[in-house]
């Protein structure tokens, strides 16, 4: 069985020729997988998105992403500069700079799930340059051996879904008037909520939801703990939704300062991706800024 791309974005310059002068970015999760090439220019040139028959989300990561890989010129091709996988596992949290411990690493996942992390699981870290914090998240031994055997030997980087979210609002916000930010990425059903105060990230959570009712909860809760005026506060939409969507008209109804957001201005794309909504990719946009 091979799988389909929902979405294939090529450029007229995309050279498969030069891998080895560019970066591949991929972005993976139990129910999609989608990833972006940046070309020896640093400019988006080739974007591939999918998303997982329900039948196929049983499976393990590593059962599905061979239908995907397989006889794929792009996936295949030799030698890159460097590899990195976002992973949309569902632990994360963030740790101050001076207070982590790299032997604590499982004990801080550990803390937040509540349980130990399963055999099959270990801890990665993450260092925020700039930010003075990591990111610490679960990964799967099988998933890191996969990737390992389809890259051997090749310089490869994995942070959690939200590391690319964090670097991506950190070049949004540079370009800001305004000092207090708060950015809404969607996917399925869950919403991850990120806040800048004059520039240091304050607040990074991902929450599920069922219905646009409890999306409202979760984001009036999240303003309501940071002290923020729902009036008053900029916010920004990313990700799977669109402005027909519920979940879009419910939260207008309280924050009026709401909007679609923009390409990170530190991120080239060809011009072909001018087609795409400018607010879709951004967890896939900012793995490509992860060396800014």
């Amino acid at each position: 069985m091979t799988l389909s791309p929902t979405v294939t974005i090529r450029s007229n310059s995309f050279d498969l020729a030069k891998t080895d002068k560019s970066v591949l970015c991929l972005e993976v999760g139990r129910d999609r997988f989608r990833f972006m090439v940046q070309d020896a220019r640093r400019r988006g040139s080739y974007l591939e998105d999918y998303t997982f028959p329900s039948l196929l989300t049983e499976r393990p990561l590593t059962e599905v992403l061979p239908d995907v890989f397989r006889n794929h010129p792009v996936l295949s091709a030799g030698n890159w500069q460097e590899i990195r996988i976002g992973v949309n596992s569902p632990s994360f949290t963030l740790v101050p700079q001076p207070l982590f411990r790299k032997e604590y690493a499982s004990s801080y996942l550990a803390l937040m799930r509540g349980t130990a992390l399963p055999a099959h699981e270990f801890a990665q870290s993450y260092m925020h340059d700039g930010e003075g914090f990591l990111s610490i998240f679960n990964l799967e031994h099988p998933l890191v051996d996969y990737f390992s055997g389809a890259y051997p030997l090749q310089p490869s980087l994995f942070v959690h879904q939200t590391a690319s979210l964090i670097q991506a609002t950190a070049d949004l916000d540079r370009h800001m008037l305004t000092t207090h930010n708060i950015w809404l990425y969607f996917e399925d059903e869950f919403v991850s909520i990120l806040y800048r105060k004059e520039h240091q990230l304050r607040y990074c959570n991902r929450f599920g939801y069922k219905n646009v009712q409890d999306l409202a909860y979760y984001v009036l809760y999240v303003l309501d703990e940071l002290e923020l005026d729902p009036g008053q506060i900029a916010a920004f939409l990313y990700g799977e939704i669109t402005p027909f969507a519920e979940s879009y008209t419910e939260l207008s109804r309280f924050l009026p300062n709401l909007s679609f957001g923009h390409t990170p201005s530190g991120l080239k794309l060809a011009n072909e991706f001018d087609d795409l909504p400018e607010h879709r990719y951004l967890s896939l946009y900012g793995l490509s800024l992860l060396s800014e």
